[in-house]
């Protein structure tokens, strides 16, 4: 079997007397969508900000591409190919959407952020932002200051900064959070034309698009992995059934 691109082994975080992720094993494979489920301050956070470098963990390693990255930074990371999108939409709003992705191009580059102003007419920064915002479906939004984008266009641009820096890995923490019906749809689309072309780790609360995009799901409860498994293993799983999807096995 091929060498996972992620693998984590007995990662441990502890705030006070929480133990937010406990003995940790994880391995995702190049090309896969995996899913991290579980109820709230099940630790899914806290793990996907100790994979992206945010926080660091008490004991464990983290192996990226074969790699020890479990004592770099988030910076480093990035540059090796692991990007992450928040929980709560982290954009520039005084920006414009295509200043946005450039400024996440200029990042990548090794520029800095406070060269911007020289930098916004560079177009070897706004002609690959213009593909990128292209690639998310907000091709026709790129003059438009990020604040007065829709919520679900502010998170297609939050994911159109993080494809910007080229990623092997993509952490997308909640990326329907806070969406109506409509828009959450359309994220769900958009996110499943990235199957296959980037490797993707899920935490995700709607089970709908947990279900849809999935290759496979690891299910979280008091910061233990407790089962992993495809949808449909997941799914018919007596555990997970009564600890998190119902009685009946349908998403609470």
């Amino acid at each position: 079997m091929a060498e996972p691109l992620l693998a984590v082994r007995g990662l441990r975080k502890r705030f006070g007397g929480l133990l937010a992720t406990d003995e940790v094993d994880l391995d995702v494979v190049e090309g896969e969508t995996r899913a991290i489920i579980g109820p709230n301050g099940a630790g899914k956070t806290t793990l996907i900000s100790q994979l992206a470098g945010d926080l660091h963990p008490d004991g464990g390693s983290i192996l990226f591409a074969g790699r020890d990255v479990t004592r770099f930074g988030a910076p480093l990371r990035s540059h090796l190919g692991l990007a992450r999108s928040f929980q709560i939409t982290s954009i520039f709003p005084d920006f414009s959407a295509l200043a946005n992705v450039a400024l996440a191009v200029q990042a990548h580059t090794g520029g800095s952020f406070r060269f911007w102003r020289p930098a916004a007419g560079d177009r070897l920064l706004t002609e690959p932002a213009r593909a990128v915002l292209e690639s998310v479906g907000l091709g026709a939004r790129g003059e438009v200051r990020a604040a007065n984008l829709a919520h679900g266009e502010q998170r297609q641009l939050e994911i159109a900064m993080a494809l910007a820096t080229k990623p092997r890995l993509l952490l997308l923490d909640e990326p329907v959070a806070g969406m109506g019906l409509d828009e959450s749809q359309r994220m769900v689309r958009f996110l499943g034309t990235l199957k296959g072309r980037v490797t993707i780790v899920l935490v995700e609360h709607d089970m709908d698009a947990v279900f849809t995009l999935a290759d496979r799901i690891s299910v979280m409860v008091y910061g233990k992995i407790i089962t992993t498994g495809t949808p449909v293993d997941v799914r018919g799983n007596p555990e997970v059934r009564r600890a998190y999807l119902g009685e009946d096995g349908s998403p609470c």
